[in-house]
């Protein structure tokens, strides 16, 4: 346990498992109080309040489908409501499936480029005012940056065939941060985390990834979380991509 992060208020977007639920632990047991977002995992969202309650943060879970835009919207006044601002900004929901493109259909594309790509745009406007609030901008004076951390992915710099549209949606993730980064600085930073492959223990390890990258492991959780706790941390980093793959980009 650290303050490190003392008086912040995190939301993790699709927080409820995997790597949102590892990220929201960390900033918890950093000191920020975090709102977890879900879509239908609502037991694991519960589960996961109760944890982060039990560290002395608090802790909410908000249903809501972060690619429409109503549903972000009531994110927004529900993180307000209840904390009064948001210091960071954790786009983590996403979706990843295979599909041959001679047989992706215009369905498996559309909610791709919408989970993946749209929602974190509706998100990270939507989040601008507390932000800013949170930042001082709103005040005149700008006392600490805020931050977005979007979730790219290896995806989005290697060509993965029998994933072009979950490629294509991280590539657009990849160029979203770039963009806002110069749109929102200096108030607010934004950068992008593009994990390889990560894997929890009820999976079976990826073998072939193992062998061939340099560290001869697949990645954790607690990775991706190393990632983002530096990224919130520093105020001198923006518009950057920070590859957590285990070298794999290398092979």
């Amino acid at each position: 346990m650290s303050d490190g992060l003392k008086g912040k208020v995190a939301l993790v977007t699709g927080g409820a498992k995997r790597i949102g639920r590892s990220i929201a632990l960390r900033l918890a047991s950093l000191g920020a109080d975090v709102a977890v977002n879900f879509r239908s995992s609502s037991g694991d969202a519960e589960a996961l309040v109760k944890e982060i309650e039990g560290m002395g943060r608090k802790s909410i879970a908000i249903e809501a489908d972060v690619a429409i835009k109503s549903h972000v919207d009531k994110v927004m006044g529900v993180v307000e409501k209840e904390f009064g601002k948001l210091d960071i900004l954790v786009n983590n929901a996403g979706v990843f499936f295979e599909a041959k493109f001679e047989e992706l259909t215009e369905e498996q594309w559309d909610a791709a480029q919408n989970t993946n790509l749209k929602a974190q745009f509706l998100t990270s406007q939507a989040a601008l005012p507390l932000l800013r609030k949170a930042s001082g901008v709103a005040r005149g004076e700008i006392k600490q940056p805020s931050h977005i951390v979007n979730l790219a992915s290896l995806g989005g710099l290697l060509a993965w065939p029998a994933f072009t549209h979950y490629c294509v949606s991280k590539a657009g993730v990849i160029m979203l941060t770039r963009c806002l980064a110069r749109a929102l600085g200096p108030e607010i930073l934004v950068n992008a985390i593009a994990p390889g492959t990560i894997q929890f223990p009820d999976e079976a390890p990826d073998e072939d990834y193992i062998k061939k990258v340099p560290v001869h492991r697949t990645g954790t959780g607690d990775d991706i979380a190393d990632a983002v706790e530096y990224l919130v941390k520093a105020n001198f980093v923006t518009g950057q991509v920070m590859v957590v793959d285990g070298g794999r980009q290398l092979v």
